[in-house]
């Protein structure tokens, strides 16, 4: 959400951004802002008049009455009487503009940074840079389901009984290779000086409204039935969350967070072949990194961070590059956005393993973030970045790291995570 003030001083500029986002159906709002909060601010200068109006009859009233005109403060009483009935429609009122400014507000995008591609959907999005080389063996690299398959790895059949379609079950050295990314994932943030934590898994309504806009909501989060909790679909949401209401001290700056957890998500609509492994399920399971920084920070902080993931990957033998969202592929609290994509020898492109994301002070705003300043206060920056999601992680493991006789080398990184096994073996 954007400062009112900003939207007031340069509506051009808010709207020349939504029309670069490809969303002019949200022009009016503009201009209804605008008009809203016109009216509000009249009421409010009414408000004041009327206050100063009161205090000065109130004045009266006692001097009245020490001098004995008993009538004529009774006549001023009646006139502060209505003043007050007044006021009291008038507060009412404004709660109503607020309401109706803040629902409007909720819904205009943030203000992307001027580097960000002008683009209508992910189709347009920019490859920035290479990391590894991008191999394709002499041999054929099965579909990831079937590599597990040769481990006895994978029961999705079972999986559909208990909890439906998008859910599985890993077994033996899979799972205990999936839970080494992410272990080997904690302490690779961990020695970045990143402080481990685990979050809350459910989250309230006013949290989701601060963290996301409402067609992420819809298109993405779980709620429970008869509770005021959705599950998470990133622990993003809550770690950021812990910070509602919060003043930040200007000195515990920056905030730098990795938290591990389980994500739900509703991965609506038909995805083709890829339905038939993991790479789009309801369930998976994500080490995440978050910063709360200062503003003049955040894009200093924006580059470490998908760094970083690049790092973890490379450090897996996978080779990655990095995508620049257009604005069109762009959510709408997002200030500037980027991809890590792993390749797939099998596919012989990249997919998505993570995102890296600046939000500048927009879910501040909505929380009430704000940093205690030796100059005042203000709003924090946010920021987050996927360290890795997995199964999407280990599918990119296993393709960059499956072998001509059908063994999967494990990544020296992971290795102590695996009780020092280097490979996995086919099952007879």
């Amino acid at each position: 959400m954007i400062d009112i003030k900003f939207l007031r001083e340069n509506p051009d500029i808010v709207k020349e951004n939504i029309k670069n986002k490809f969303q002019d159906k949200k022009l009016p709002l503009v201009d209804e802002v605008i008009e809203l909060d016109k009216k509000s601010r009249e009421v409010t200068k009414k408000d004041d008049d009327l206050r100063a109006q009161r205090n000065s009859l109130s004045d009266q009233i006692g001097g009245l009455m020490r001098e004995g005109k008993k009538d004529e403060a009774e006549q001023i009483k009646a006139q502060v009487k209505d003043i007050n009935s007044q006021l009291d429609e008038n507060e009412k009122l404004e709660s109503e503009y607020a309401e109706e400014i803040k629902k409007r507000m909720m819904l205009i995008p943030n203000i992307m940074d001027k580097s960000v591609p002008i683009g209508k959907d992910d189709s347009e999005n920019v490859e920035n840079e290479k990391f590894g080389d991008p191999v394709v063996p002499e041999y054929e690299i099965p579909h990831h389901a079937d590599i597990i398959a040769k481990y006895d790895g994978l029961d999705k059949e079972s999986a559909g009984r208990t909890s439906g379609e998008g859910f599985y079950y890993l077994t033996g050295d899979i799972a205990r290779l999936h839970s080494a990314m992410l272990s080997y994932a904690r302490d690779f943030m961990i020695d970045k000086g990143f402080t481990y934590c685990i979050p809350p898994f459910m989250i309230r309504h006013d949290v989701v409204d601060g963290v996301m806009s409402f067609e992420e909501m819809d298109a993405m989060m779980y709620k429970i039935e008869n509770e005021d909790l959705y599950l998470i679909g990133t622990s993003e949401h809550s770690m950021i969350g812990r910070f509602k209401g919060q003043m930040v001290k200007e000195d515990q700056l920056p905030i730098t967070l990795t938290s591990y957890s389980p994500c739900f998500r509703k991965e609506g609509g038909s995805h083709g072949l890829e339905e038939r492994g993991l790479y789009r399920v309801h369930q998976f399971e994500k080490e995440e990194m978050i910063v709360i920084c200062k503003p003049e920070d955040s894009m200093d902080w924006y580059e470490k961070m998908w760094k970083m993931t690049v790092e973890f990957f490379r450090s897996l033998d996978v080779p990655v590059r990095t995508l620049e969202c257009c604005s069109g592929d762009l959510a709408d609290l997002k200030v500037k956005s980027c991809d890590v994509e792993a390749w797939s020898p099998r596919q012989q492109k990249y997919f998505e393993v993570g995102s890296c994301s600046t939000l500048g002070d927009a879910q501040a705003r909505r929380l009430g973030i704000r940093i205690k300043g030796e100059n005042g206060n203000y709003l924090a920056h946010t920021l987050n970045n996927t360290v890795v999601a997995t199964p999407r992680g280990l599918i990119a493991v296993l393709e960059n790291n499956y072998n001509e006789d059908g063994s999967l080398s494990i990544p020296k990184a992971l290795q102590p995570y695996m009780g020092g096994k280097e490979k996995i073996l086919p099952k007879e």
